[in-house]
């Protein structure tokens, strides 16, 4: 990947905190004319710096009234054994994140929930007869008081 200047910094600031803007007002904020513009998002886009486009839901607002972190401990760490089990991870959908730690824990994850019933029954029927899983520990989220998607970038 190529180093990044300020341009390419202040871009991606404003498409980070504003994914919407378009490229006409995108350009005026960074003080480019629009071509140029274009090219360098595309360039980061090109690189995999930008990743994707996505829309901020409100799981609450969409049913989804309970996010839960789980704590997964494993029975082997051998990597055919990581693998199977983030493969597994993948394929369910109420797993948001997923997280392989260093440590006592072998992975994190955040998992929303319509309900308690409903996670119980995923936890029961979905994550803990995971391959190779050893045990888990869950944590019911109270209050979110900061989400903050992406990276600190300096203006």
């Amino acid at each position: 990947m190529s180093t990044l200047d300020k341009i390419d910094r202040r871009l991606l600031a404003e498409l980070q905190s504003e994914g919407r803007v378009t490229n006409v007002d995108l350009a005026r904020r960074v003080g480019l004319t629009a071509p140029p513009c274009l090219r360098r998002v595309r360039a980061l886009e090109e690189e995999g710096v930008i990743r994707g486009y996505h829309a901020d839901l409100d799981a609450s607002k969409l049913g989804f009234a309970i996010t839960v972190f789980a704590m997964v401990s494993l029975r082997s760490q051998a990597e055919e054994d990581l693998k199977a089990f983030e493969d597994h991870i993948k394929a369910l959908p109420e797993v948001r994140e997923c997280h392989m730690l260093n440590g006592e824990i072998d992975f994190i994850l955040k998992i929303v929930s319509r309900d308690l019933q409903s996670f119980q029954e995923f936890l029961t029927s979905k994550l803990t007869p995971a391959p190779n899983v050893a045990s888990v520990k869950t944590s019911l989220t109270i209050r979110t008081s900061k989400h903050t998607p992406g990276v600190p970038l300096e203006q």
